[in-house]
């Protein structure tokens, strides 16, 4: 499969190019080819062209061209390299030497050629500037991996081009152009057509040989990207029809993606939607889906819902956003397809969206060279639901690459799956690969302390609790590893990103201490920091609650007292022989009745919280103290900032048992 990005204004050759005489039969036969979309074979004309004549613009830029089509970066980064060298050269193919040797992730040297672009086409600056930025992106999202382990699927993957997998019970579809058997070879390529496989399923990660299928599915031109809906056992299927050319500029030509081809052929390649259902033992006849149009138009690359109700599909129909963009068709009551519509701009651009599909997590996927990318076509997630999609993601190295990245299946815990790149390969082949995310190892650097009164004031300061134990599980076992904390409080845990953690905290003379966390550490170097604040087990000390307030002359709690009294709650659930009072203080201001019933309520509304969170009320004692134990000289008639204020309002709790 072989794909291509132009601009607006760009065509895949730029008319009207001077060149040095040549032997006209030889260069003939070669533009022939290249009209022909025969470019395989058009490689090999040119360049014996260039055997015989001095190199001229028109032949360099050709051969450009055909690499560029075939999806071969390297090549068509020193070709182009080449054709701007010419004096009279179109900038536009500055822009196509910086594409190339963004895929090849040059990066540095892109950026250089984007910049350049910009400055001799001002028009079209903001499309060029785009693409730095999106240079500098890359190399970020090189540097900064995300945790994803990608593997070839070699008992599928061949020396062609393999791509589209999509798994169901019974065993794994793909498109491929390997030759063999029936399958004839192509010009456009040098490989077969493309073909539909499947591969019969062994266990859930191996599959028996693939075999393509019969002739209801698979024609002697292309067929494929295809999904499978397995509730009706039907494959829906791009299938590409070769029609005469309109005379309208700029016909798709491309067997499974879509591009501006040359206006000098007299046909061109034109995909529909067909489906057919299986039933159990061969392959209805192939239907057409009723909004093909391959006269006029394109409709390919189909994605159905697991219920059959909604169909994603990619189409150049008139009135898109861009080149191709994703379109969705709704069943109707009488099971028919309704009207397509556009999916909308959050998800299409400018550029080309294509290879749509829907990930067992209830996600749309798509690739996309209009988004921000790494290069060619990027993998991209669509937030939000059905028709009210907020944004699109980008899903990032590795997943993607400067290469194409595109036909991603994705399973339901979103972490693993399969996806197609042409990222292992010169020659601009693509494979099937698979992914699956893994936690990152990472340190956790934890801390354990108790607050102290600071002599003369009603602050506290934290003192390390040294030689504490500390007992680490993963939530759910009863396994653990020990540490202890040193003089300074300090201890370390080596932990993994993503897992669920309880550590337990004990000493003589303290109370047992308990905190739950999940790390989410990104890379390697990362580091997770936990407190374990100790309380000393002597019975009626009271003991300041942290960062409880309440709101002017209310009870309700709020979300950050809610994080102290979970903390609380957590300490009650591992000391559980003990009973506690928890008591609310007021400031001074307002009457003693009304500070009075205020705390009492504060107090009942703490007490009712931790109850909601599994303690016992039996346990606990909930006491309002209004203002009759004020820790500072802010009473009555006392004139006082409202810091000294805030210190009277308090939350406390004390030992009974």
């Amino acid at each position: 499969m072989k794909r291509i990005f132009t601009l607006a204004l760009m065509l895949i050759s730029l008319a009207c190019i001077g060149g040095l005489p040549v032997q006209a039969q030889d260069m003939k036969q070669a533009d022939r080819h290249f009209n022909n979309f025969e470019f395989s074979l058009a490689l090999e004309a040119y360049k014996k062209v260039l055997e015989k004549e001095e190199p001229t613009l028109k032949v360099v830029q050709r051969i450009a061209d055909s690499y560029r089509i075939l999806n071969n970066s390297k090549e068509a980064e020193f070709w182009y390299a080449q054709a701007v060298a010419f004096p009279n050269a179109d900038p536009a193919n500055i822009y196509l030497y910086a594409e190339a040797a963004k895929r090849n992730t040059n990066y540095s040297k892109a950026k250089q050629l984007f910049q350049e672009y910009a400055e001799k086409v001002p028009e079209q600056r903001e499309t060029a500037l785009r693409m730095v930025a999106s240079c500098d992106s890359a190399i970020k999202w090189m540097r900064y991996p995300r945790p994803y382990e990608i593997a070839q699927l070699e008992a599928i993957n061949s020396e062609s081009a393999d791509f589209g997998p999509v798994r169901t019970k019974d065993g794994l579809f793909f498109s491929s152009d390997r030759l063999g058997g029936s399958n004839k070879k192509s010009n456009w390529t040098g490989n077969g057509f493309i073909q539909m496989y499947f591969a019969p399923k062994v266990t859930d990660s191996t599959w028996a040989n693939p075999e393509p299928l019969p002739a209801a599915i698979n024609t002697s031109y292309h067929n494929g990207p295809a999904d499978y809906l397995e509730k009706e056992q039907t494959l829906y299927f791009t299938r590409t029809r070769v029609v005469k050319k309109r005379a309208i500029p700029g016909n798709n030509s491309d067997p499974t993606s879509w591009f501006k081809g040359s206006d000098n052929g007299t046909h061109t390649n034109r995909h529909g939607i067909y489906m057919s259902k299986y039933n159990g033992k061969k392959w209805g006849k192939a239907e057409a889906f009723k909004y093909n149009n391959t006269d006029e138009f394109s409709i390919g690359h189909p994605a159905v819902t697991k219920d059959g109700q909604v169909l994603y599909f990619v189409s150049d129909m008139p009135g898109g956003l861009g080149e191709t963009d994703v379109y969705y068709s709704e069943r109707q009551a009488d099971g028919s397809w309704g009207t397509p519509v556009n999916a909308g701009p959050v998800i299409n651009t400018s550029g080309r969206e294509s290879f749509v599909s829907l990930g067992e997590d209830g996600q749309l996927y798509f690739s996309s060279d209009g988004h921000s990318g790494m290069g060619g076509l990027d993998l991209f997630k669509a937030n939000g639901a059905h028709k009210a999609w907020t944004s699109v993601e980008n899903l990032r190295y590795p997943l993607n690459t400067s290469q194409d990245d595109f036909g991603i299946r994705v399973d339901s815990t979103g972490k693993k799956g399969m996806l197609s790149s042409s990222r292992l390969s010169d020659s601009g082949f693509d494979d099937i690969l698979t992914f699956e995310e893994y936690q990152v190892p990472c340190v956790l650097v934890g801390i354990t302390f108790e607050r102290l009164a600071q002599e003369g004031t009603v602050k506290t300061v934290k003192a390390p609790v040294a030689d504490a134990n500390l007992k680490l599980y993963v939530d759910g076992s009863e396994e653990f590893v020990e540490a202890k904390s040193d003089e300074k409080g300090r201890f370390t845990f080596p932990i993994l990103a993503g897992e669920k953690y309880i550590i337990r905290g004990s000493k003589a003379g303290y109370l047992d201490q308990a905190v739950t966390f999940t790390p989410e550490c990104l890379y390697k170097t990362d580091s997770v920091q936990v407190e374990l604040a100790f309380v000393r087990n002597t019975p009626n000390i009271p003991i300041v609650l942290e960062n409880i307030y309440y709101d002017l002359d209310k009870f309700d709690i709020r979300p950050e007292a809610a994080q102290e009294l979970d903390k609380l709650a957590q300490m009650l659930q591992v000391n559980p022989l003990i009973r506690i009072e928890l008591s609310s203080h007021t400031d001074s201001r307002q009457t003693h009745e009304y500070n009075q019933l205020l705390s009492q309520l504060r107090a009942q509304a703490a007490v009712d919280y931790l109850v909601s969170k599994g303690i016992s009320r039996d346990r606990m004692v909930a006491t309002g103290y209004g203002e009759t134990r004020l820790i500072n000289k802010c009473k009555d008639g006392v004139s006082c900032p409202e810091q000294m204020h805030q210190e009277n309002r308090r939350t406390e709790f004390k030992i009974l048992r």
